[in-house]
């Protein structure tokens, strides 16, 4: 979250203090501002297809950042209990390198499709030994065989850096992990105990600069002790040997009020995040006593959480504001876009056969007076089906200096010459969609089949093929 507000400003009931990625001035903000052309262009926007500028790509316009969650339950089966470890049997120690002791991938891991995220093993049913397990057992003995891998592996889509990890685990509650835990509580207690002691080192330090050189007039704690003398001068030593100040109920710190009432300030501060600390120091230890909170059956889940950027690319899907979607065809250099007199090349080309026969007229409205708009410094809003009518857009139009209608004459990047007929220019808000190619891009040669008809599946989840269907045989 970014502050919107600066220091001084005076706020009222319901304003927007902070905002994140997806508003802007309190407003939804998902998409960005492009200088339109409604015009065809060597065919490849032909069926709301979209032809777009690769300064659009360079200029991280339509950029995104994708986290990903995936997560693996250890469940205790019939067999034994699975187990997460980065000792899994038949994998080279180049694929578990970037896993620790339970399985788990680092953060910082770069991902590529088949990498194992989190490594876990299951034991095996008693079926007969392949000759290679007999092998095995006959040289290593009767262990190595009864296991099998069952980790959870990066997808053939999936690119990207381990950004979080997290292990959730069910108490276990055995003499091994009692002392376990003993030990854990210690180190976080030691480890508040730091904290605590940071936090009154600050304290002390922004006290002692209030009321260095004044002379204490008598501070007293809810038992009615004096623990700072009457008519004593302030020291660092004397604020260090108070014990806790969060006892400090009663007394004056000084003669002059303001002074005292900064120390109030800064006492009931300090309180403040001392309490958060008690709290949060509360909440770990629970954890490591209690454990967490799964399902029946499940003894440990772990999640890794996995980020991506993706730039806009061919086969990505935009939309603007009146169900005018499309996908991207071709990314252009900017020198080969449409340019208007002055020399501006346009961002992003529709085609118009997309509007008379959907009757979305009103994307043609919103360029218009989005061109004028931008020349004008103004944003417009409008009710539906009650918007501005032709001679209001006109007038704005004209004091904008833009065309009217946006009609304007275009010229072709490639040979510089100008097109025959004018076409409607001007800006339209476009948003990149989640209907992503890379989501999307799947091939399959030999993979599962169904059971019963024992056709391939279906879907790229169950990485199936394409159907064949009825209109294909025939053909």
């Amino acid at each position: 979250l970014k502050p919107i507000v600066n220091k001084g400003d005076k706020v009222s009931k319901g304003q927007v203090l902070c905002e994140g990625y997806a508003t802007q001035n309190g407003e939804l903000a998902l998409g960005r501002n492009m200088k339109v052309a409604f015009m065809p262009w060597k065919g490849y926007n032909f069926e709301d297809a979209i032809v777009i500028s690769e300064k659009v790509v360079r200029d991280d316009i339509f950029t995104s950042i994708h986290i990903d969650e995936y997560s693996l339950e250890v469940r205790d089966t019939k067999l034994g209990n699975e187990e997460l470890t980065n000792d899994i049997p038949n994998v080279s120690e180049e694929a578990t390198k970037d896993l620790d002791e339970n399985g788990m991938i680092r953060i910082g891991a770069e991902i590529k499709p088949g990498d194992i995220l989190i490594g876990k093993i299951t034991p095996k049913g008693e079926s007969d030994p392949t000759p290679e397990e007999k092998l095995l057992r006959a040289i290593f003995g009767d262990k190595a065989g009864d296991v099998k891998d069952a980790s959870l592996k990066a997808s053939p889509s999936l690119n990207g850096v381990v950004i979080d990890k997290k292990l959730f685990a069910r108490a276990v509650k055995d003499k091994r992990k009692r002392a376990q835990d003993k030990e854990d509580i210690e180190a976080l207690e030691n480890a508040y105990d730091k904290r605590f002691d940071d936090l009154k080192n600050v304290l002390v330090e922004k006290l002692f600069a209030i009321v260095n050189g004044k002379t204490a007039q008598g501070i007293y704690n809810d038992l009615g002790e004096e623990i700072i003398p009457k008519g004593k001068k302030y020291t660092l030593k004397m604020l260090n040997a108070v014990d806790d100040y969060t006892h400090l109920t009663s007394g004056k710190w000084t003669t002059d009020d303001h002074i005292n009432e900064l120390v109030a300030d800064l006492l009931h501060n300090y309180k403040i995040k001392e309490n958060d600390l008690q709290g949060s120091l509360r909440r770990e230890k629970f954890t490591i006593s209690v454990g967490d909170e799964l399902p029946a059956g499940i003894i440990k889940l772990a999640k890794v959480y996995i980020a991506k950027k993706r730039k806009l690319k061919v086969g990505d899907k935009m939309a603007g504001r009146h169900g005018n979607k499309g996908i991207v065809a071709r990314i252009v250099r900017q020198e080969d876009m449409p340019f208007l007199e002055d020399g501006t090349p346009v961002d992003i080309v529709l085609n118009p056969l997309g509007v008379p026969s959907r009757m979305n007229i009103g994307q043609i409205y919103e360029t218009v007076l989005g061109w004028a708009g931008q020349n004008l410094g103004k944003t417009y809003a409008t009710p539906i089906f009650d918007g501005a009518t032709l001679d209001q857009i006109n007038e704005y139009t004209d004091e904008a200096g833009v065309p009217r209608f946006g009609h304007t004459y275009l010229y072709d990047g490639g040979t510089g010459d100008r097109f025959d007929q004018p076409a409607t220019v001007g800006v339209i808000y476009m948003i990149k969609l989640g209907h992503m190619i890379d989501d999307k891009m799947h091939a399959r040669s030999i993979g599962p089949y169904s059971l019963i008809t024992q056709q391939p599946l279906g879907g790229k989840a169950q990485f199936g093929g394409q159907r064949f269907g009825e209109m294909e045989v025939w053909a």
